[in-house]
């Protein structure tokens, strides 16, 4: 349905759907508009802000006719600081519109959705993470800082340092804070290092021939102490010791819930963790397998991932996902024997070409995959199934309430 009519510059506009990435979608005219902070069913005046040859994106100038699942956003800096972007909609409807707009990625893929598993914690005081920027939150579509005192989604550990730290005495630059009551320091902050602005210009190729074979590079490199920010946090029973600078969920009432859906139901010989981070979900597949392979380029988060299994059999590959297909996927499997199950935890970007096409191929029986970007992940899913393995289960996992932000588990096995 088309309810658009310009007006002085304002178009009255119907919100019809939700997309991914959080904005509702209707038409002006024959072309599609995106507006964000609006709910489906919503009519409203809108502006026209930046148009394009296929589409246009609109601001709210006005609600007129409100959803019933609009509420009052829980922050007064809502819209103007760049994190939520959800916090006017009502909680468990947050949920149902992450629903149908993951159902919708799979189906314009042609993947058949299995019912879609939504798994829920705390909505608000949730988040122990966070990337401050000279001390304030980025604005929204801006390079604004917005001082910042106190966050409805932050847990009282980041909020007590908000509180007590006042703006002009934090650090510049980009800092990394996390925070939790399980965690050991209870808050960490990290400076994170400034990339030089004029990198040592690249040694010319050599063009001449070389003698000896070209070796791949080594699994480890060494590091400072002083690089590492190590934190310890317990998750569902376990101590688990990761990089405040790296990556580590923000949300551990959700992370303990995501461990027995990824490792329950598991069990063999050996077991593959790639993109593995820190070990968190190798800790647990180790009870279960006599042997697990985690496959990590972030060389603190395997210096980590070394510590949290200590003790445990395993063998660790500090190398990217495609050089581990490439170079060291074959050879293991000929040396340990096949893998019985993988868990596969990639980067927004999804699973790399090299990696995806070798684990398509590699007849492991399941494949939990866990996504933080749902459209890679229908893309890597797609190739999948092309190779035999079918779709068992869906998770939304939501992770971050208030915003459209959503991960996904997928279970994946070989028919």
């Amino acid at each position: 349905m088309n309810l658009s009519r310009e007006n002085d510059g304002k178009i009255e506009f119907l919100a019809e759907k939700m997309v991914f990435g959080g904005k509702c979608m209707g038409k002006s005219g024959n072309k599609n508009v995106f507006v964000p902070f609006a709910i489906p069913g919503e009519r409203l005046e809108i502006e026209i802000v930046r148009r394009f040859s296929d589409y246009d994106e609109g601001k709210i100038v006005r609600v007129l006719e409100s959803s019933p699942k609009r509420i009052l956003p829980a922050c007064p800096l809502y819209m103007k600081c760049g994190g939520c972007d959800y916090m006017h909609i009502d909680y468990e409807f947050q949920s149902e519109l992450k629903a149908q707009v993951l159902k919708e990625l799979f189906l314009r893929a042609g993947l058949e959705v299995p019912e879609i598993q939504k798994v829920q914690g705390p909505y608000l005081a949730y988040r122990s993470r966070f990337q401050l920027h000279d001390g304030g939150m980025e604005g929204r579509g801006s390079n604004e800082i917005v001082p910042i005192a106190a966050c409805p989604v932050a847990v009282p550990e980041i909020n007590e340092w908000l509180s007590q730290c006042p703006m002009e005495e934090r650090p510049k630059g980009k800092g990394l804070l996390f925070g939790h009551k399980n965690a050991l320091p209870k808050l960490s902050f990290a400076l994170e290092e400034k990339k030089p602005q004029n990198p040592a210009p690249k040694k010319p190729a050599f063009k001449g021939k070389k003698k000896g074979k070209k070796l791949p590079p080594s699994r480890f490199e060494g590091i400072r102490q002083d690089e590492l920010c190590p934190v310890q946090a317990e998750i569902c029973g376990k101590k688990i010791v990761f990089d405040a600078k790296g990556f580590f969920q923000s949300n551990l009432a959700l992370l303990e819930k995501t461990v027995p859906l990824i490792a329950q139901g598991l069990a063999g010989k050996n077991a593959l963790d790639l993109y593995s981070g820190a070990g968190t979900f190798s800790v647990f597949l180790a009870d279960s397998f006599e042997r697990v392979a985690m496959v990590e380029q972030n060389r603190l988060s395997m210096v980590c991932a070394e510590r949290n299994m200590a003790g445990k059999a395993h063998e660790s590959f500090g190398i990217s996902g495609a050089d581990f297909a490439k170079r060291n996927a074959q050879a293991l499997c000929q040396r340990i024997g096949p893998f019985d199950a993988a868990v596969v935890d990639p980067p927004r970007s999804g699973v790399e070409r090299e990696a995806l096409e070798w684990l398509s191929k590699s007849g492991i029986p399941v494949i939990k995959y866990l996504s933080c970007n749902p459209s890679t992940q229908v893309r890597d899913l797609k190739k999948l199934k092309e190779k035999g393995y079918k779709i068992e289960k869906i998770c939304l996992l939501d992770f971050y309430p208030q915003t459209s932000h959503m991960e996904t588990l997928a279970t994946c096995v070989l028919e």
